[in-house]
């Protein structure tokens, strides 16, 4: 009775051992995941901030007289598509986060020509209201900056949490994927080519 008593208390002993393992990296990784799951709702609403400002911005470029439609157009379809482009934060796949900072380079692309066609037009860099919502604007670039940077700080305990061994097994089995960091827009390691035209 003693010798099958020993075994029996041994398989205890690492049966509750792996339960205490598994509950503790489940309820950590929650956390972490949670927090980083915060932080992209903070990116999001820093986005979509940027993208009302600039709904208003066009609205008010489009009273100057004969402005570049072309320019506001571009704008249009670039704030559009990245309007459209969302990703739930408990899916951030390497190819959907692509494809997300694709759609809001785009339109940080659009809205730098944006400005520098403004520069053209001397009453409306003298609109008050322009003037209010481009301040704004940098305003709210320095926030998108400030929560992406949050973002990638979120997520990096909870990947380093949910891939070294052996948490990596467990997160296997619960489900808990590695999420996608922010990345540096395409094109930002190199110098920025600015024109300006001085022709009257």
């Amino acid at each position: 009775m003693k010798k099958l008593l020993i075994p029996i208390i041994v398989l205890a002993v690492i049966g509750f051992g792996f339960y205490n393992w598994a509950v503790g990296f489940n309820n950590t990784a929650i956390d972490l995941q949670e927090n980083a799951t915060e932080t992209w709702g903070n990116v999001e609403n820093s986005y979509q901030r940027r993208n009302d400002l600039i709904g208003n911005l066009v609205k008010t470029v489009q009273g100057a007289a004969d402005f570049e439609k072309g320019t506001l157009e571009a704008v249009i379809k670039a704030r559009a598509e990245a309007t459209k482009t969302t990703i739930n934060a408990g899916d951030l796949t390497p190819e959907k986060m692509a494809a997300f900072q694709k759609a809001q380079s785009g339109l940080s692309g659009a809205l730098s020509k944006l400005m520098v066609v403004v520069e053209r037009y001397p009453d409306l860099k003298s609109n008050q209201n322009f003037l209010k919502l481009q301040d704004e604007l940098a305003s709210t670039e320095n926030q998108i900056l400030t929560a992406r940077t949050r973002f990638n700080e979120a997520v990096k305990p909870y990947n380093k949490h949910v891939k070294t061994f052996p948490n990596k097994i467990l997160a296997g089995w619960f489900g808990f994927d590695p999420m996608e960091y922010f990345s540096s827009d395409e094109g930002a390691d190199k110098p920025v080519d600015v024109e300006f035209d001085f022709k009257k």
